[in-house]
């Protein structure tokens, strides 16, 4: 019988340490879902990807990456031209001005070359950590920070890594609780498993091999 629901239960540091063992022995190649040759194409993916699915992301991008090649085209984009471009990811009208703002400051300020550190990506339009940590973790394999999506800020929670709601908040504990040389690999890792075994809706508790070391073993989600 699953155990009645409680407050927050912290994971014991031993109990981490073999979950993400096997976080690693079931995602060795976690990586970045979201279709991309350089890191202005993971920076207008990642824009577009809030509220939307990676696999919806990919569809658009195949066609917007063949017809836009730097920061200065998509920069030049007429903004009632790519909303309908970018319609399906949804939130289309923010999204453009987003991309296509982020694109002229890339354009105008960074001679065209996407930044690489966190304290210039987060001036982009509609750049904050969550995007910066993609780009930075992934393509230019810094370990800045870790990726805080919906599905990390999640399982964080089931795990018992933070008992925090707010992104900012969850990665703070994150980053105390993870080992730096991990943060880029967790992110991914994190996120596959939320998509594959720990959904929203139905965490499958039964199947899931983290579930001896989970303090939400059995419970609905928080």
């Amino acid at each position: 019988m699953p155990r009645p629901e409680g407050p927050f239960e912290p994971i014991p540091e031993s109990a981490l340490r073999q979950a993400l063992a096997e976080l690693e022995r079931l995602y060795p190649d976690a990586d970045c879902e979201l279709r991309h040759e350089n890191a202005l194409q993971l920076l207008i993916a990642t824009i577009l990807s809030a509220q939307s699915t990676d696999v919806r992301v990919n569809q658009v991008t195949e066609t917007l990456f063949e017809r836009y090649r730097s920061a200065e085209e998509f920069a030049a984009a007429d903004p009632a031209v790519f909303e309908q471009e970018i319609r399906s990811t949804g939130f289309f009208r923010n999204k453009t001005k987003s991309v296509l703002g982020a694109a002229r400051r890339i354009a105008e300020d960074f001679g065209g070359e996407t930044p690489d550190t966190m304290e210039d990506l987060i001036t982009l339009p509609g750049v904050a950590r969550k995007t910066a940590n993609v780009v930075l973790g992934t393509w230019f394999g810094k370990p800045v920070g870790v990726v805080v999506d919906t599905h990390v800020g999640r399982l964080a929670r089931r795990l018992g890594m933070t008992p925090e709601t707010d992104p900012v908040r969850v990665e703070r504990d994150l980053m105390h609780r993870l080992p730096q040389d991990k943060w880029i690999f967790m992110g991914h890792a994190i996120i596959w498993h939320g998509r594959r075994v720990c959904s929203a809706r139905r965490p499958d508790c039964a199947n899931c091999t983290l579930a001896d070391w989970c303090p939400r073993n059995g419970l609905p989600d928080v």
